[in-house]
């Protein structure tokens, strides 16, 4: 896996949830605030997303939204339809939706992913409340394949396979979040953060000997080694772009990748250990109390109350 994925994958839960919402102007539905990602796809029509704070934004036929940090909004058909009588849900709750007005029409596909905010990964915190990604962009081939994929699902019900629907949905995920960090680097302004982490070439390759090889037995000075630089140099270029210095990153992934193996798998814990690095699963247990609070052996069965 790339480290891109495995930040994605380390903070889902479960399979996301989506539903189609077909509606004739005038029309407005209210997304309140939840704790997972919402998304929305604009499979035909136009519509405007009305954030919290923020200008309305237009959206197209194959215009893509994500709310990464699950912010409350509005669709509606323009922004001066009036609030009185909107439906109002949480994404993941909402139902399929249609109205019998006589106005233009509108077809979304709407949904949420599950979160684990409780060991956000470092990426996350760098998403934007809104991220929009228009069908017109230059960058989104694979993003606008994903998208009409989806849009031949669900408008076929007869022949809709909803494993295919929810690894689209996670393939999707996936592909708006590199979308936004390709964005992010085409833009004027300088990039910070995991944008640019993934960019650079020393730091991008020690990324991926981290999530690639947690086994292995990582110091500071082989990752930066294998880059060609010193202990020092290569410690400050890691710190200064991912907001970590490199053995505690380690760290955090170990311990993340031991919390998703332990919450979906019957693995042993000896065997979490070794897959995170740890020869002793006394040594692991220790580390694993420090990062989560609990045991693994307690961790894994409130995980799954």
């Amino acid at each position: 896996m790339d480290p891109l994925s495995d930040a994605i994958g380390a903070m889902r839960v479960g399979r996301p949830h989506s539903t189609e919402i077909r509606k004739r102007a005038p029309w407005r539905v209210r997304a309140e605030p939840f704790s997972g990602a919402g998304f929305h796809v604009v499979l035909e029509g136009t519509c405007w997303l009305l954030p919290p704070d923020g200008a309305p934004v237009a959206l197209g036929a194959g215009d893509v939204v994500c709310l990464p940090h699950g912010s409350g909004h509005t669709l509606a058909d323009s922004p001066s339809t009036p609030a009185a009588g909107a439906s109002s849900a949480l994404l993941p709750e909402l139902a399929p939706v249609t109205d019998d007005g006589a106005g233009a029409a509108a077809v979304l596909l709407c949904g949420a992913y599950t979160l684990d905010r409780t060991r956000p990964h470092p990426l996350f915190a760098e998403l934007p409340e809104v991220i929009h990604l228009p069908a017109r962009a230059d960058h989104r081939g694979p993003l606008h394949a994903a998208v009409n994929l989806l849009g031949d699902e669900v408008a076929n019900p007869e022949h809709r396979t909803e494993a295919v629907v929810s690894a689209l949905l996670d393939v999707l995920l996936l592909y708006i979040v590199r979308a936004w960090l390709t964005q992010r680097t085409a833009d004027d302004e300088p990039v910070t953060g995991w944008a640019a982490a993934l960019r650079d070439p020393v730091v991008a390759a020690a990324l991926r000997h981290i999530h690639e090889e947690p086994t292995q037995p990582w110091t500071v000075e082989t990752l930066g080694a294998k880059a060609g630089l010193s202990r020092a140099a290569f410690a400050r270029r890691f710190t200064s772009l991912v907001g970590q210095p490199p053995l505690a990153y380690l760290t955090w992934w170990r311990m993340t990748l031991a919390a998703r193996l332990l919450r979906d798998s019957d693995k042993p814990l000896p065997a979490i250990a070794h897959r995170t690095g740890y020869t002793s699963e006394f040594a692991f247990a220790k580390a694993f109390k420090r990062e989560h609070g609990l045991p693994p052996g307690q961790y894994r069965q409130r995980s799954r109350n």
